[in-house]
């Protein structure tokens, strides 16, 4: 599975963030997933890309050319996409993946979050999102999306788009679980060349 992972690329966080994108980035390549992320060097970014490599994973990093200006581009990536503005490097970078991993991050971490929730509640992709939520940063988010909900602004399905995790096990658990169905099964497969 190709697993887009959206975390911070801020440099002025606590370790701890840093720690979990490490033990994200390890444990997707334990489970022989590929990551997808945002092709940076820098902060959760970077500690993600180069933890899944070290545990023998494969890594797609998808970075504008603005950024590689700024040589910030992860040059070890498997595969290194340029693209030519950060609209473009959204859309292949959902493109390329059967899932999305959401940590804790800033505003860009955010539009992220809401551009894929937003499509799925639209049924525009049917692929799992997850958020990994340890210290509950977005608790304000969440209680604030369920006032809009309570208000009439949001579809009744918002909740169903989305789950909610605290630990990194239980994160990988609902990503591998929701994409089971996108997978054909052996019989599936059968049936389909029987038709």
């Amino acid at each position: 599975m190709f697993i887009c992972v959206f975390l911070a690329s801020s440099q002025k966080i606590d370790r701890k963030y840093l720690a979990l994108a490490e033990e994200v980035g390890a444990e997707l390549a334990g489970r022989g997933h590929t990551l997808v992320s945002g092709g940076a060097t820098v902060s959760c970014m970077g500690a993600v890309a180069r933890a899944a490599r070290a545990g023998g994973g494969r890594t797609v990093g998808v970075i504008p050319q603005v950024l590689v200006d700024v040589e910030i581009a992860d040059r070890d990536s498997d595969e290194l996409v340029v693209t030519a503005d950060m609209r473009e490097r959204k859309g292949v970078m959902d493109a390329r993946s059967d899932a999305f991993l959401v940590l804790p991050g800033g505003i860009g971490t955010l539009e992220e979050l809401f551009e894929i929730w937003t499509a799925r509640t639209l049924g525009l992709h049917d692929k799992p999102l997850v958020v990994l939520d340890p210290w509950g940063l977005y608790a304000p988010l969440r209680e604030l999306v369920e006032g809009m909900h309570a208000a009439g602004f949001t579809r009744p399905g918002v909740f169903d788009a989305i789950s909610w995790t605290t630990t990194v096990e239980e994160a990988f658990e609902h990503l591998e679980k929701a994409t089971t169905h996108l997978v054909p099964s052996p019989e599936e497969l059968g049936e389909a060349v029987a038709d």
